[in-house]
């Protein structure tokens, strides 16, 4: 039975295999985390994400080096995927951190600003099992030590243009920082 969340060990593990596997294909691949995953291993915010949201160069060598790490290590189905590529940003800001490296695989993630900016545009607040990127935001705010709405708005609008930043990325960042106070 697959894994039904992936800790810091199992995405460092399932990056590892996907790199092994790249490398017996001679292929250099790199992948720009998003979402969940940055959270886990870039900035240590969080235990587990429920899959690795990325964007992924050269994209179907990996999906179907991804396939093969998944029967291996029994992971989720998909969980290596670009889903969240609609969030990227035409300012694709990235780093390195201190993201594991492999022979074969180069790993980045937005910097912190971008994955606010991110994180305010899907603004999803979940049920239990659902997506929910409040912890994230709140997270990311104090990271960022922003404490208006007005502030992390301005984040956004640097990424985004202002007719596409959600009215609910407002509200929901103005609800966390009354939390916060």
């Amino acid at each position: 039975m697959a894994r039904r969340e992936m800790d810091e060990e199992t995405i460092r593990s399932a990056l590892s295999a996907l790199s092994d596997e790249l490398g017996r294909q001679d292929v250099q691949g790199e992948l720009c985390l998003l979402g969940g995953t940055t959270m886990v291993l870039a900035f240590h915010a969080r235990q587990s994400t429920k899959d690795v949201d990325a964007i992924f160069h050269p994209a179907a060598v990996l999906r179907e080096a991804a396939e093969a790490v998944r029967l291996l290590l029994d992971l989720p189905d998909h969980w290596l995927n670009d889903a969240a590529k609609g969030f990227v940003s035409h300012r694709h800001e990235v780093a390195t951190y201190d993201l594991p490296q492999f022979p074969h695989l180069r790993i980045v993630a937005p910097v912190p600003e971008y994955l606010l900016a991110m994180k305010c545009m899907a603004s999803r607040i979940g049920s239990a099992g659902d997506a929910d990127d409040k912890a994230d935001i709140r997270f990311l705010l104090d990271h960022l030590n922003v404490r208006s709405s007005t502030a992390a708005l301005e984040i956004a609008t640097k990424y985004y243009p202002p007719e596409r930043v959600p009215i609910r990325a407002k509200y929901l960042i103005e609800e966390i920082l009354a939390e916060i106070q």
